[in-house]
């Protein structure tokens, strides 16, 4: 049974990922990962009580991390935050820091202070400051929790205390405190950021009744078809439908689109969109755990949940990277020391290295930085299943792309008119349509729908005739009109109409018995397409069309957008066969689609990308969703999982860089341990905010 739980105060991401590892080896747990990001637990257990369950979690926290609380996840609606700052170090806090400030400023600047107050005053400070850390270490230890970092810093401080430099054990701990303090408010902070950036919840609703009064209400409280009141700049709370009035809404929260859209009454919007002109009232559709709103938080905290290889790796690595400095801590105060006799010297150096020995900066540079990726995408209309699916989008060398939905709008409408010698072509139009305004064909209804777009004045007819399978007769103005297919016009022996079109279907117009001109029918390109594919093959991408269209239409489309490969004439069966061949000709393949039929080939792909406006069954089978339908989403997903890939090995190599620069320092005798807490607690936020950036990064 999986169960979400809260692990609130649990700052430390080394101390969380110890926890993960050890809930993961409980025999009653079968799953378990914890997101630093949301702080929560997402654990499947056979324990069927979820008291029992929390209860069992708790004590493995109390055993690695004091201070963490273990409750049941339960969402909060918007604007309802806690207030709990949890001080990593605990030992009186912020207080404890403002007072350890004071004293060493006056230990610095002030003289003649005599010597045996003067350490007692520095004693009382540094047990003020460190009695936390110095308790939490004692306690882990007796838990088999040997190298975490209040063990690392209680030896570091201690041991300057033995070697005489009472002075520098208390500004190490000061400093220590400081970063962790500054570190654990950078933390909360973009955790914050990131969840406001994709929480889109409205806070209060304007309930409309029977009388046409409002009142505020939450928007948990409102129903299926009840009527709420959205006003000009506010965000669309619940999903609905428009009842009355008209205005523009900008989409571009929920799809990335920036072009802003005409609804009105009748028009179903979707919730977290921002009504931009005019007062509207709209039918609920959903309920708020229904919503476009809540359903995107939820795909994002999922996500959140699933962690790529380089954070499985990092973790790993954490582990034998703290044994290793330690090691090396010990051989650095050991052996120049029997060498050179200066043991003061070098195991004062050997202290530093204990200190840069914390991994918390390498464990906590990853996951922050997928998870404000994964935000990122929300905001953009992106929806990442996990650190997995940017893992494997940015590494694909090959993209295969459904055409009817995914590259095309998939609504026919004409492409050209062209007219014979001495024939003009709005005067076919205003012929054609006026007879194909009466019928329900879609290629009919796009004629019409072209003279509408057109201003175009249609006349009446008469002697209208359908013949099936061909086309229409009639008269109009006087004129005999005849619109059809090639079988009409040989059976009403019209020539001059030359070779078929390439794609797409042709309607043939004849005005009393001479041949007219050609509309050409077809599904159209996106406006983005082009661009996008373009943008695709500068990555070095191979794209390559899937299609039950006929050869001579999909290769001319492939040709338009600028695709390089094209199998056409498939059945959806067929896909599936195609993309095993890509996967062995290019490697790592993407396949983009967004019909029922597209799920298996979706699931098959090494990444599958779904169009939000596409089947529920596909949506499900992809790795990534895109709420705006356009290969421009396409690019900007990869854009997004190479900034995030690229940001998080930025952070662990400028975490792991530092710590080495200030090793070497303090073998050559550079660096103190008041350089070697920066390496630790202060790189630590350069990593928070560093990660941070990929949420405004263009």
């Amino acid at each position: 049974m999986e169960r979400i739980l809260l692990l609130k105060n649990l700052t430390c991401a080394n101390c969380a990922a110890k926890i993960e590892d050890k809930i993961k080896k409980m025999e009653t747990v079968s799953a378990a990962s914890f997101s630093v990001g949301t702080q929560q637990l997402r654990i499947t257990s056979t324990v069927p009580d979820t008291n029992d369950l929390i209860t069992e979690i708790q004590g493995v926290c109390d055993s690695i991390e004091d201070g963490v609380e273990v409750q049941l996840y339960e969402r909060k609606a918007k604007g309802a935050h806690d207030h709990h700052d949890h001080d990593h170090a605990h030992g009186g806090g912020l207080v404890s820091i403002i007072i350890g400030v004071v004293v060493m400023l006056v230990y610095a600047f002030v003289d003649g202070i005599p010597e045996d107050i003067a350490f007692g005053v520095l004693l009382a400070t540094y047990l003020l400051l460190g009695w936390g850390v110095l308790w939490n270490a004692i306690k882990n230890i007796g838990s088999g929790q040997v190298f975490d970092e209040n063990f690392l810093m209680s030896v570091a401080t201690l041991g300057a205390v033995i070697i005489g430099e009472m002075p520098e054990a208390v500004g190490v701990m000061l400093f220590y405190r400081i970063g962790t303090y500054f570190e654990e408010k950078a933390t909360a902070r973009s955790r914050s950021a990131i969840m406001d950036a994709i929480d889109m919840r409205p806070e209060q609703v304007r309930l409309v009744d029977e009388a046409g009064q409002s009142k505020v209400v939450s928007p948990e409280e409102v129903r299926i078809g009840q009527t709420i009141e959205v006003i000009a700049g506010e965000r669309i709370p619940l999903d609905g439908t428009v009842i009355e009035g008209t205005t523009r809404i900008d989409t571009a929260p929920v799809t990335g689109e920036p072009v802003p859209v005409q609804v009105k009454p009748g028009s179903e919007i979707l919730s977290g969109c921002i009504n931009q002109s005019g007062r509207i009232l709209m039918r609920v559709d959903k309920e708020l755990k229904d919503s476009m709103v809540t359903r995107v938080l939820d795909a994002v905290e999922n996500a959140a949940a699933t962690k790529p290889r380089i954070d499985r790796f990092i973790t790993r690595f954490a582990r034998v990277y703290t044994l290793i400095v330690v090691v090396l801590a010990i051989l650095v105060a050991v052996i120049p020391s029997l060498i050179t006799g200066n043991w003061n010297y070098w195991v004062y150096t050997a202290l530093t290295f204990l200190v840069i020995s914390c991994p918390c900066a390498l464990v906590l540079s990853v996951p922050l930085a997928f998870f404000s990726g994964i935000g990122r995408g929300s905001r953009t209309g992106i929806l990442f299943k996990g650190g997995l699916s940017m893992e494997a989008l940015r590494n694909i060398k090959a993209i295969a792309m459904d055409k009817t939905g995914t590259l095309t709008t998939g609504e026919f409408a004409v492409q050209s008119i062209t007219t014979a010698e001495g024939f003009d072509e709005a005067d076919v139009l205003a012929k054609a349509a006026a007879l194909e305004v009466r019928s329900t064909h879609p290629v009919a209804v796009s004629i019409a729908n072209e003279a509408k777009k057109r201003n175009v004045q249609l006349a009446e007819v008469v002697d209208l005739e359908e013949l099936s399978g061909r086309g229409m007769t009639g008269v109009v103005n006087g004129v005999k009109v005849a619109v059809g297919n090639r079988r009409l016009f040989n059976e009403l022996q019209i020539t001059g109409y030359g070779e078929p079109a390439d794609y797409g279907s042709e309607v043939l117009v004849a005005l009393d018995g001479q041949y007219a001109g050609t509309i050409l029918i077809a599904d159209a390109l996106k406006e983005d397409t082009k661009s996008a594919v373009a943008e695709l093959a500068k990555r070095g991408l191979r794209t390559i069309m899937l299609t039950g269209d006929t050869q001579a239409g999909a290769r001319y489309m492939a040709k338009e957008a600028g695709i390089d490969d094209v199998r056409a004439e498939l059945l959806p069966v067929d896909k599936l066969s195609i993309m095993k061949e890509l996967r062995e000709t290019y490697g790592s393949t993407m396949f983009v689609g967004d019909g029922i039929n597209d799920a298996p080939v979706l699931a098959g792909a090494d990444v599958g990308g779904a169009m939000g406006s596409g089947a529920d069954a596909a949506i499900e089978a992809a790795d990534v969703v895109y709420m705006r339908p356009s290969i421009s989403a396409v690019v900007e997903s990869i854009r997004i999982s190479s900034n995030t890939i690229f940001i998080a090995w930025q952070n662990v190599v400028v975490a792991l860089g530092v710590k080495i620069l200030v090793m070497i320092m303090g073998l050559f005798g550079f660096a103190n341990m008041w350089v070697a807490v920066f390496a630790d607690t202060g790189v630590s936020i350069l990593c928070i905010l560093n990660s941070i950036r990929i949420l405004y990064k263009k």
